[in-house]
């Protein structure tokens, strides 16, 4: 117990004395509450040119996540350089020779890191709905109304998971460059592109954040979107079913080779 203990201290110390991990989460806190908040009050001044469709599907909640696009840039960098720096830097080789456990060392560092991200990810969600239903005047939510907790809660865990599958991959590929060269088009071109491909989108909607997306919504289609063949919490189990197993490639990969 004593060992596995400083082996999160170990892990929290790395983390908070690297000034690139800290500033990324302030980052991804401070982009999605503020790109959130700017589209609130976009959205309060042009309701009314909105189609009727999309009035009658307008999801307050959904909007106050509107940042988190740039939001889960930030934590995929985050997740990448808590594993990619140790890689890059050489110091694997000193992190693994005191803690020879591969399970114990990486599983320490998925534990630290993830709950911090889990933690900037509930403080960032709860901020930006706040303050994006205060901007949006008379077409807020409230967060007693049916679901909008469930959404708001599920935006901070998507964060968090957002970074844990990015530790995973950063650890199968060991390298931070490779990690975020593959991880960025990904998320911000590849899903995207073929979510709008008719025949496409029938797969980019199983992937990770098309999936996990789905539970920040508390009103289904919302905006006319296209209805899913899962709901909130079945697109979150997806979005966990591909953390996993980036994770457990990422343990696998350590295991069977050299630092």
């Amino acid at each position: 117990m004593a060992a596995a203990t400083a082996v999160l201290q170990s892990e929290w110390t790395k983390i908070r004395t690297v000034s690139s991990t800290v500033w990324t989460l302030a980052s991804a806190l401070l982009v999605t509450v503020a790109m959130g908040a700017a589209l609130c009050a976009l959205m309060n001044s042009t309701f009314n040119d909105l189609k009727d469709a999309e009035q009658a599907t307008f999801d307050p909640t959904l909007i106050s996540f509107s940042g988190m696009i740039l939001g889960q840039l930030a934590m995929v960098v985050f997740g990448v350089l808590v594993v990619g720096t140790e890689y890059s830097s050489g110091m694997i080789r000193t992190s693994l020779a005191a803690v020879p456990q591969r399970a114990t060392f990486l599983f320490s560092k998925i534990a630290v890191a993830g709950g911090l991200a889990l933690l900037v990810g509930l403080v960032t969600s709860f901020l930006s709905f706040f303050l994006g239903q205060a901007l949006l005047g008379e077409h807020r939510a409230s967060i007693s109304d049916d679901n909008v907790l469930r959404a708001v809660v599920g935006a901070g865990l998507y964060m968090g998971l957002i970074a844990l599958f990015s530790m995973g991959v950063a650890t199968m590929l060991r390298s931070s460059m490779l990690s975020l060269g593959i991880l960025v088009p990904f998320f911000f071109l590849v899903s995207q592109i073929l979510s709008a491909v008719p025949k496409a989108k029938e797969v980019a909607r199983y992937f990770p954040d098309q999936a996990g997306s789905k539970i920040m919504q508390v009103v289904p289609d919302a905006m006319n979107t296209e209805p899913a063949p899962y709901g909130p919490w079945g697109g979150l189990g997806i979005m966990v079913i591909w953390v996993v197993a980036a994770l457990l490639g990422g343990y696998v990969v350590m295991k069977r080779r050299d630092a």
